[in-house]
């Protein structure tokens, strides 16, 4: 990995989706199976085998076994399942979420909207259906679940050190309405209370701010490599070098500081919800 890695702009279909189409659809021709036939034997119609073939719609872990068997592709179509699965994030985040995946420690700065580990089914649908330009219902749908599968990091063994420093006006934000932010709050709370989560709240009425930069993500891995994440309008970068690293860290350090403790945070969010 470079001391920053700047990624490209997010196209869907395209990439280890098209090749992967391309693979299925020689492993079905060759099986001498049309497009109805395989998918009456793995559970998907016919358009939806297309869609796969075409790179246009992203196929789930079950089925590509399925269908790696079906086809007889000898483990081939399997092979592809985490790289097809990295498909699912927008282009500058998939190298990030490779390495969340795996992260023994992470620390999340959030000005925009709740970070998306922490959000709702519901709050995260909110939030892709306002991206400008407008995203098809299809991949709405392929965004929101590659978001909510991220959470299974909450539970994963050994316990990773997760931490979260939320401006507060994010939290008095009612994306998505009055009833889906309640769900919100309450989902924030919830992981709040883990024992390996500290959440903090960065008061509007303060005087002195550490993050006016933006917002970030810090990861340790298990090999003690420390990564920054920051994202921008379409601008994603992994900084890697120890000096950016550090003086974000430092940052980070400094907002911990200045915002609520964890267990005031807590109450404020409970108080939010009070409030509704």
């Amino acid at each position: 990995m470079s001391d920053e890695v700047q990624q490209p702009e997010y196209e869907f279909g395209a990439g280890i989706l098209c090749v992967f189409g391309r693979q299925l659809k020689l492993f079905r021709e060759r099986a001498g199976m049309d497009r109805a036939k395989f998918g009456s034997l793995t559970g998907y119609s016919a358009s939806t085998i297309a869609s796969f073939e075409q790179g246009r719609r992203i196929p789930p872990p079950k089925f590509i076994d399925g269908a790696d068997e079906v086809l007889g592709a000898g483990g081939v179509l399997s092979a592809s399942k985490k790289e097809v699965a990295r498909a699912q994030y927008p282009a500058f985040f998939q190298d990030a979420a490779r390495l969340e995946a795996k992260a023994t420690a992470l620390h999340v700065y959030a000005t925009k909207a709740v970070p998306g580990l922490l959000q709702t089914e519901e709050y995260a649908r909110a939030v892709f259906s306002m991206w400008r330009p407008l995203l098809d219902e299809e991949v709405i749908t392929q965004r929101v679940a590659a978001r909510l599968a991220r959470q299974e990091i909450f539970s994963r063994t050994p316990l990773p050190t997760i931490s979260f420093v939320i401006e507060e006006f994010v939290l008095r934000r009612p994306l998505g309405g009055r009833a889906s932010m309640q769900g919100q709050l309450e989902q924030i709370l919830l992981h709040g209370h883990r024992r390996n989560v500290e959440i903090q709240v960065m008061p509007i009425e303060r005087e002195e701010h550490a993050g006016l930069d933006g917002p970030f993500t810090l990861i340790e891995t298990k090999e003690g490599q420390r990564i920054a994440y920051v994202e921008a309008y379409k601008d994603s970068r992994l900084y890697t070098e120890r000096k950016q690293v550090r003086e974000i860290e430092e940052q980070y350090s400094i907002l911990r500081a200045q915002a609520l403790t964890p267990r005031e945070s807590l109450a404020l969010i409970e108080k939010l919800l009070g409030e509704r």
